[in-house]
């Protein structure tokens, strides 16, 4: 009987052996799809970060291009200023000569009147002189014998 029970135990070890090797295959084949399970989300993981630092390199370059722009278009409103300061300042110089010219304009032309005014009036006393004595004149040319008219001189202009 030992022998008989040797055998059952030779036959229950090699069962359990059969077990334990199919138990171990399908624990192997498991293991070996979880490991590509892993190499695959391994390399999704891989690809997105590499795919985050290229567009993070390009963020990069965009905003370091925007920063140049930036810095170029603040120089350039820097100068436009400049020369916005430069230009209000020529027109104050401007306005103010036109102010001095206009002032100059109305003093000549004040004193042009004035001129006029006392030129006007000169050739009024004159007018008036002059009538008096060609009034003081004419009784007297009555009395005497008409002598033959010369035309009178022609003044140069």
């Amino acid at each position: 009987m030992e022998t008989v029970s040797l055998e059952h135990q030779i036959q229950s070890v090699h069962r359990h052996i059969a077990f334990l090797k199919k138990e171990q295959m399908e624990l192997l084949h498991a293991l070996h799809l979880e490991i590509l399970r892993l190499q695959k989300h391994c390399s999704e993981l891989t690809h997105d970060l590499e795919m985050k630092e290229l567009e993070a390199r390009q963020q990069e370059v965009l905003d370091r291009e925007l920063e140049e722009k930036c810095r170029a278009m603040e120089a350039q409103l820097q100068e436009k200023e400049k020369d916005n300061l430069e230009l209000r300042k020529e027109l104050q110089h401007k306005e103010t000569l036109v102010a001095a010219l206009r002032s100059s304009l109305r003093n000549k032309e004040r004193r042009f009147l004035e001129q006029l005014k006392r030129r006007s009036h000169r050739v009024t006393i004159l007018d008036t002189e002059l009538q008096k004595q060609t009034e003081a004149a004419a009784p007297r040319r009555r009395g005497h014998r008409a002598q033959p008219r010369r035309p009178p001189a022609q003044e140069p202009e």
